[in-house]
């Protein structure tokens, strides 16, 4: 063989070694996972202004934790733009609305999230639920889950939202798969657009559901 040849095989011979002894690249896997998502922290007193605020960042005012819920930015013909913004307080559950000028700071609250499965309610209206990691019972109020009670159903693996020890939020997925538990009878056929009814869900919420569903 060539001078050409031998070092070409030489340097495949190389790459052909290096790449035994290189980390083995993690497997890929197709389909949905059933393990829930690990608890994640926001750190405290992250400053931010009004240009990073979106909907549902919570940031920290005089010691609370307060949620965005909608905001608008009105621009002047004179001077700087503002921002209004619409909070709602997690821990007394009510809401606030105040314009800022563009570039007031606000902080970041320090929130972890943390998975669990809903296991029960009491007679109060409170909820309880499961640590999916350490498998100890949380008890929620009911004043917490009043915004999202009616989409929880049995055995539903949720996320709660703590702040300095105590939950101030819980946290359902985005997209659930629910079964018509009461509807009136569809007409045959009728599939026609525009056609709606009531329907109760399984999770006991009450939605408008095209006229040709059936329970089940």
């Amino acid at each position: 063989p060539t001078m050409k040849t031998t070092a070409a095989l030489l340097l495949a011979l190389v790459a052909t070694s290096a790449s035994a002894f290189s980390p083995a690249s993690p497997p890929f896997f197709i389909g949905t996972a059933t393990t829930a998502a690990r608890p994640v922290s926001t750190a405290l007193n992250v400053a931010i202004d009004t240009s990073d605020i979106k909907n549902g960042l919570t940031v920290e005012i005089d010691g609370d934790p307060w949620k965005v819920l909608s905001f608008s930015i009105m621009k002047q013909a004179r001077g700087a733009a503002k921002t209004t913004i619409k909070f709602k307080n997690l821990k007394r559950g009510n809401t606030l609305e105040n314009t800022y000028r563009s570039g007031e700071k606000f902080e970041t609250a320090m929130i972890e999230k943390k998975p669990a499965q809903y296991t029960y309610p009491d007679e109060n209206g409170n909820m309880f639920f499961m640590d999916m990691e350490t498998f100890e019972e949380t008890m929620v109020e009911a004043k917490v889950v009043e915004d999202v009670e009616k989409w929880i159903d049995e055995g539903m693996e949720v996320n709660l939202v703590y702040f300095k020890g105590d939950v101030i939020e819980v946290v359902v997925p985005q997209t659930m798969t629910y079964t018509i538990a009461e509807t009136e009878p569809g007409v045959k056929g009728n599939t026609a657009q525009g056609v709606t009814k009531p329907a109760v869900l399984s999770c006991g919420a009450t939605v408008t559901v095209p006229g040709y569903l059936a329970e089940g």
